[in-house]
C-alpha cells in the first residue's frame, strides 16, 4: 500500500515540528518535505509533488491563498495532482471564500485534533473537501446568501454530498424533536465552531456533560464527526 506523501509549509517552528512529528507516528504517511515559507514551500512542491500539501496562510513573505493559487496553477498543460490543505488560526468569511476559489482543498483550523488532521488527509487524498464545522458554516451560508458566488462554494458542497450520498436522502427529514432543547443549544454552537471547553463555559455545564451532549447529537444526526453534523443540521434547518 502505498503511502500519503505529505510537505508541510508553516513558517511557526513548534507547529511545523509538532505535526511533522506526529503525522511521521503514522505508517500510512510519509513527511517528504518542510518549508517555513512560500518561496521553498513552492520549490519543494514542484520537485517533490507530493499527494498532500499542508500551507498556513500566514506566511512571511507571501500569503497561503496566492501560494495555493501558484500550486494549483496549470503547467506544461496539466494541472499540479497535489491537494492543498490549509492549516491556520483564521476563519474570516473573506479568506475562506478566497482560499476555495484559490482552489485549496480543505479548510482546517490549527486548534484541530490530531486524530482529526489524520481524517482530514485520509480525505482530501481521496478527493474530498474536509472543513471544519464553522467554515461549513460560512461556506454554506454564503451559498444561501450570494448565489452569484456559487460556483466558489459548490466544491465544497458537493464533496460534502459526495461523502454522504447514502445519507443525503435523510438529511431534510430530521426530525427536530428527537434532539432535546440543551442538545439543539449544543448543535448551535457546534455549527459556530465551538469547542467543547468552549460550550461548557458558554452553558455553564461541565466538559464531560458537553461531550455526552455531543455523542448523542452524532447518534441522532446518523454522523461520524462534528463536521458532518453541523453541516446536515445548516441543511435541515435545525441550525443557522
Amino acid at each position: 500500500m502505498s503511502k500519503i506523501r505529505v510537505v508541510v509549509i508553516e513558517d511557526h517552528d513548534l507547529t511545523r515540528v509538532g505535526i511533522r512529528t506526529a503525522l511521521l507516528q503514522k505508517q500510512e504517511i510519509e513527511v517528504v518535505g518542510e518549508a517555513a515559507n512560500a518561496t521553498e514551500g513552492l520549490k519543494l512542491l514542484k520537485n517533490l509533488q507530493p499527494d498532500i500539501a499542508i500551507i498556513d496562510i500566514g506566511l512571511p513573505d507571501k500569503d497561503g491563498i496566492e501560494l495555493t493559487r501558484e500550486v494549483k496553477s496549470v503547467a506544461n498543460g496539466q494541472e499540479s495532482a497535489t491537494k492543498v490543505l490549509i492549516l491556520t488560526l483564521r476563519d474570516r468569511k473573506e479568506e475562506v471564500l478566497a482560499a476555495f476559489a484559490a482552489g485549496a482543498d480543505s479548510y482546517c483550523m490549527k486548534d484541530i485534533k490530531f486524530d482529526n488532521l489524520l481524517e482530514a488527509i485520509r480525505v482530501t487524498y481521496n478527493g474530498n473537501a474536509w472543513i471544519d464545522p464553522a467554515i461549513a458554516r460560512i461556506v454554506l451560508q454564503q451559498a444561501q446568501q450570494n448565489p452569484p458566488k456559487q460556483e466558489i462554494v459548490s466544491m465544497v458542497t458537493d464533496n460534502f454530498a459526495a461523502q454522504n450520498s447514502d445519507r443525503a436522502e435523510n438529511e431534510e427529514m430530521i426530525d427536530p424533536y428527537t434532539l432535546t432543547e440543551r442538545e439543539l443549544e449544543v448543535l448551535q454552537l457546534i455549527v459556530e465552531g465551538c469547542s467543547n471547553a468552549v460550550i461548557a463555559k458558554k452553558l455553564y455545564i461541565t466538559v464531560g456533560t458537553v461531550k455526552t451532549h455531543v455523542r448523542n447529537i452524532l447518534n441522532k444526526l446518523c454522523a461520524d464527526d462534528r463536521t458532518q453534523a453541523a453541516v446536515r443540521a445548516l441543511r435541515s434547518g435545525l441550525a443557522s
